[in-house]
């Protein structure tokens, strides 16, 4: 499998790359980077930004240029060419980020960038990923039921113990972000692939921010989806290494309900002489059977093609990369 081919850290010099996904929504973004970057600036750590804005999300380009005209910092954006969704937008960011360390953010307020220094210290004490958990939650009821339910469901499916992976405040090592295979809607479960790849994974707790306690509802397609996800990512998790486990099960109990139906079939036209002609059931058993030789192979064998080749199948294209202008060389310099 191709891996995530990152730029060098040795060569560019740079102890932090901050990607920011700009996708579904954003925020104050001028005021995001200058907040982050003044906790990066006390812990004397040199970054990069890399905004990837999605198609849908044009309207953040005015705010991005001031920021990379006045910033006075290294700030690359990248215009995607289609609404390719936050797992793609992450990718390209990781591909080109040149820090030693890579953070993520959301395009938005979630947590205070103090806790920057928590999830650094986490790092050098042996950890490989860093994900922050906005502890204690102080925004609705509805929001925090519905993360409860959505972590409950995913820690009884893939036997782990986060608490708030849809937090897009993560720090991570570069051989994280160069194993890691995020496309669909993996971009939120990024933890547990990465946990199930080897690496060391903690979560640190962050203060929330005021502007991420706002309720938020979702339509029905959208938990859909969400499910789903969850069952990707347990059906990843659980059974890419080992899949005839799960297709094997499955597989045996439809050929066995098969092959049950048309045996008591069987036995009824050899003792009691029952006519096959009009008998719907012979049919439905075998039916089964086929089922049960061919079952999940158009859905969960493509899932695990997708998966172990996720790197040659590209769900975007970039339109361009804005790099900000060589600043003019000083007067009387050498």
């Amino acid at each position: 499998m191709r891996r995530m081919k990152l730029h060098s850290a040795e060569e560019s010099g740079l102890d932090v790359s901050v990607v920011v996904p700009v996708v579904e929504r954003y925020g104050d973004l001028k005021r995001l980077t200058a907040e982050f970057s003044d906790e990066l600036a006390r812990l004397s750590l040199s970054a990069e930004w890399i905004f990837v804005v999605d198609e849908s999300q044009r309207g953040a380009l005015a705010q991005l240029r001031e920021l990379q005209r006045d910033s006075g910092q290294e700030v690359v954006i990248v215009l995607l060419g289609g609404a390719f969704g936050e797992s793609a937008a992450l990718t390209v960011g990781l591909e080109r980020a040149r820090g030693q360390r890579i953070v993520t953010l959301a395009a938005y307020f979630q947590v205070e960038p103090r806790g920057l220094a928590a999830a650094f210290a986490a790092l050098d004490d042996g950890a490989d990923l860093v994900v922050g958990r906005r502890h204690p939650r102080t925004d609705s009821r509805f929001n925090r039921a519905q993360s409860r339910l959505f972590h409950g469901l995913l820690s009884g499916l893939t036997s782990t113990g986060f608490h708030d992976i849809s937090c897009g405040f993560k720090v991570m090592k570069r051989q994280v972000a160069r194993e890691l295979d995020i496309y669909g809607g993996l971009h939120r479960f990024i933890p547990v692939l990465a946990q199930n790849r080897g690496f060391t994974v903690r979560e640190v707790p962050l203060a929330q921010r005021s502007e991420n306690r706002g309720t938020r509802y979702h339509g029905a397609g959208a938990y859909l989806g969400r499910l789903l996800d969850v069952l990707t990512v347990f059906f990843l998790v659980k059974f890419t290494r080992k899949p005839l486990r799960f297709f094997g099960l499955l597989g045996a109990a439809l050929f066995s309900a098969g092959f049950l139906v048309d045996l008591v079939v069987a036995i009824q036209k050899i003792f009691f002489h029952t006519g096959l002609s009009e008998r719907a059931v012979l049919l439905l058993g075998v039916l089964l059977m086929v089922l049960g030789v061919q079952t999940l192979s158009l859905g969960l064998l493509g899932e695990l093609v997708i998966f172990t080749h996720a790197r040659h199948v590209r769900e975007y294209q970039v339109a361009e990369v804005i790099r900000a202008p060589a600043r003019p060389a000083a007067l009387g310099a050498v």
